[in-house]
């Protein structure tokens, strides 16, 4: 029975001490809300660009360092300012939501660009095979103004 009220005392402690509360303590050299959610928004766009190919044809290339060049911070700050925002959860939420409603934004412009610039690459290729088409029937017709001048000028010389 001593056991178990020590064993009760010990999970009573170990639970009241673990609590979600902690706050760490702001880093001298914190990133901005701001920066911090552009840079979010980077490394969404980085980590989902490693599996798809590059220029090259090269895939599974890791891009953070080139973000962090972008910002010109290293991954210790980046650590340092994300586990603080991370300890304000409120706040990490809202940096997280602009994040994620800037690449939503990015990608509808991205979307529409891409719709204009199909449409404007199929006019061309319709216009090109109208061309290809009033090409061909002056072709037809120049080879049937020859034929047709060849059977005349075979009529003449067989009249004569």
């Amino acid at each position: 029975m001593k056991n178990a009220s020590y064993i009760l005392i010990f999970l009573v402690l170990v639970l009241v001490s673990c609590n979600s509360n902690t706050i760490f303590e702001k880093p001298k050299d914190l990133i901005p809300k701001d920066t911090m959610s552009l840079l979010l928004q980077e490394m969404m766009i980085a980590t989902s660009a490693k599996f798809i190919k590059n220029k090259n044809s090269e895939k599974n290339i890791n891009y953070m360092p080139l973000v962090y060049n972008k910002f010109k911070i290293d991954s210790t700050r980046f650590d340092k300012s994300n586990y603080y925002y991370m300890s304000k959860i409120d706040l990490y939420q809202k940096i997280l939501e602009d994040a994620v409603e800037n690449i939503e934004a990015r990608n509808t412009v991205y979307k529409d660009l891409k719709t204009k610039l199909d449409s404007i690459r199929k006019d061309s290729l319709d216009r090109i095979r109208d061309k290809q088409k009033r090409l061909d029937s002056l072709k037809l017709v120049g080879k049937l103004d020859t034929l047709a001048t060849g059977k005349v000028l075979d009529e003449i010389i067989t009249r004569e």
